[in-house]
Order: structure tokens, then C-alpha cells, then sequence
């Protein structure tokens, strides 16, 4: 059985980047892999990989919900001097409903939350350390697109199967790149594909196909910046210990300090990659500047 708490004991990153660190391996996008990721846009092709916000997501409901945005103001019933009119709207939702950085106080265990920070630190008014502001200044640089779905022949692949560390390195070999220190690993399983296809809600969220334990030696061995998926919860699901709930989550977010992005539509830029051979480019997706909170809406650009 594996045992998630060795495994994060090994790759644990506490300390790394000073005591008091809350970025975790976003540190690792240095000025020099900046400006060197800059020069990947070079047709100004822009692909926007986040899903639409609106009732029609993923969530069946429950915990989370699909937004719900409301109109404020139409322009009926308004009596302003001359011409002028306007219209107003604002969104009720959990703000990781559609596509989303998970923040490094999301998730915990042991009483700790990454670096060793108390987990008591996040309470009713929020993440007191390691909350999703922490990231304002973005998450912007080399972008690798790691396409499983297609490595393997299929539109998606199955629930419950676990990408392993061969298939990481054989999707790379496949499309003939490589994953460097500073990178943000986009990983497709179809997941979102099968959404778009079926719509239903249920059967997106029942489980998924995703990144197994091992995956993790894998990031930390490559020093993987943020890892992000079309699926919801980045690793698959059932997962490989039946007794442990999102053990990649707790090695990834807890030990090792990886901002991870969730609920991603990689398809057009995957289509684009293939056709045209290259798999990195420039990504920028900041987080929205929620004081304290746990996790950020997000609107991902990939841009060639």
C-alpha cells in the first residue's frame, strides 16, 4: 500500500524557500524562466483554457455549485437625466465551481498546513497563511501541455485510471518536450471533453481519470512550478488508497506547496499542439485577489 506520509516526508518542501514562505513552488518561476517563457509567443495565437461560468457546469450540486449570476440593474425603471442607461449584474458561487487554482490552505492534514504553518490558522474568516492572495502577482510562464487522452487513442480516459510516471514520460517523448524546472504542467485526460459531450454533471464528478501517488516523486524530480488538469481534482478517482481521501492532494499541496489548477479545457489548444508540433507556450492565469480565501476563480491563457 502506498503511504502517502513517507512519500511527503521525502519531497516535503518546508523551509526551501524560508520559513515563513506561502508561495510554495510558484518561487520556482524565477525572473530568468520569465523572461525566457516570454519568448514563446510568436504567432500571437491566444487560447483561452478555462470553461464558461454559468448554471451549465460540472457540479451537480451539494457541496459546491455551478454560478449563479443575477442582474442588479436591467435599465427598466431608471430615470436619469438625457440618454443614459446601464445595466449590473453580480455571481453567487463557490469560487472553486468552474476553473480554479486550489491555494496552498486548501488543503491539510496532521494539523498542518504547508511549511508547518497550524492548520487552526484557517478559521471562519479565512486563511490567516498560505491563502490565494499570497499568488497575486500570478502565475504566468512556460506552459507544457502533457496530452495522456491522445497518448493512448482515446477521446478520454476511463474513471479510476491512474497516470503513472511512464505515462508522463512517454507523452513527452511522443511530443518531443520537455518538462523543466519552473514549468506549469497542463495534463489532459478528456475528462472535459466527456463533459462537453455527454453533460452530465453526475457521472464528471463520480470520479475521474488522474495523477497516481507516484506522479508526485515525478513533479518533485523535475521541479514542476503548478500542475493543472481538465479533470476536477487533478488525480484519479477512486483513488489508490481506500482508506485516504485525495492523498495526491495532501503530498502536492501540503508537503510540497504546488498551487494546482482544476476543471481546465485543454482541447483546442491541444488540437492546435498537435497540428503544429509545439507543445509549450506562454500561460498567464492569476488568481483573483480574494483576501484570505482558499482557492481563486481563474480564466487561463495559453498564448503561442
Amino acid at each position: 500500500m502506498h503511504d502517502f506520509r513517507e512519500i511527503g516526508a521525502r519531497l516535503r518542501n518546508w523551509g526551501r524557500w524560508g520559513d515563513d514562505d506561502e508561495r510554495g513552488t510558484v518561487n520556482l518561476i524565477t525572473p530568468e524562466r520569465l523572461v525566457e517563457a516570454a519568448g514563446l509567443v510568436r504567432r500571437g495565437a491566444i487560447f483561452d483554457l478555462g470553461i464558461p461560468f454559468d448554471g451549465n457546469g460540472p457540479q451537480p450540486g451539494g457541496g459546491r455549485i455551478n454560478p449563479v449570476r443575477l442582474m442588479s440593474e436591467t435599465g427598466h425603471d431608471q430615470d436619469f437625466p438625457g440618454a443614459f442607461h446601464y445595466a449590473d449584474d453580480y455571481v453567487f458561487m463557490p469560487l472553486q465551481s468552474a476553473s480554479q487554482w486550489d491555494g496552498l490552505a486548501h488543503v491539510f492534514y496532521d494539523d498542518q498546513l504547508y511549511n508547518g504553518f497550524p492548520s487552526s490558522d484557517v478559521g471562519p474568516h479565512g486563511a490567516k497563511h498560505c491563502s490565494i492572495d499570497k499568488l497575486a502577482k500570478g502565475i504566468a510562464g512556460r506552459g507544457v501541455l502533457l496530452d495522456i487522452a491522445r497518448l493512448k487513442g482515446v477521446e478520454w480516459l476511463e474513471q479510476g485510471y491512474v497516470i503513472t510516471p511512464d505515462d508522463l514520460d512517454a507523452a513527452a517523448e511522443r511530443q518531443g518536450v520537455e518538462v523543466r524546472s519552473g514549468d506549469i504542467l497542463l495534463f489532459r485526460t478528456g475528462w472535459r471533453t466527456k463533459f462537453v459531450t455527454d453533460g452530465d454533471a453526475v457521472s464528471f464528478m463520480a470520479g475521474e481519470p488522474g495523477l497516481g501517488l507516484a506522479c508526485c516523486e515525478w513533479l518533485h524530480e523535475r521541479e514542476v512550478a503548478v500542475v493543472a488538469s481538465d479533470n476536477w481534482a487533478i488525480e484519479a478517482l477512486p483513488g489508490e488508497i481506500e482508506t485516504e481521501m485525495l492523498p495526491v492532494h495532501m503530498v502536492l499541496i501540503r508537503d510540497m506547496g504546488m498551487t494546482l489548477g482544476e476543471i481546465l479545457d485543454f482541447d483546442e489548444l491541444a488540437a492546435d499542439c498537435e497540428d503544429d508540433g509545439v507543445w509549450e507556450f506562454f500561460l498567464t492565469s492569476p488568481p483573483i485577489k480574494f483576501s484570505n480565501a482558499v482557492g481563486s476563480p481563474i480564466n487561463p491563457l495559453a498564448i503561442k
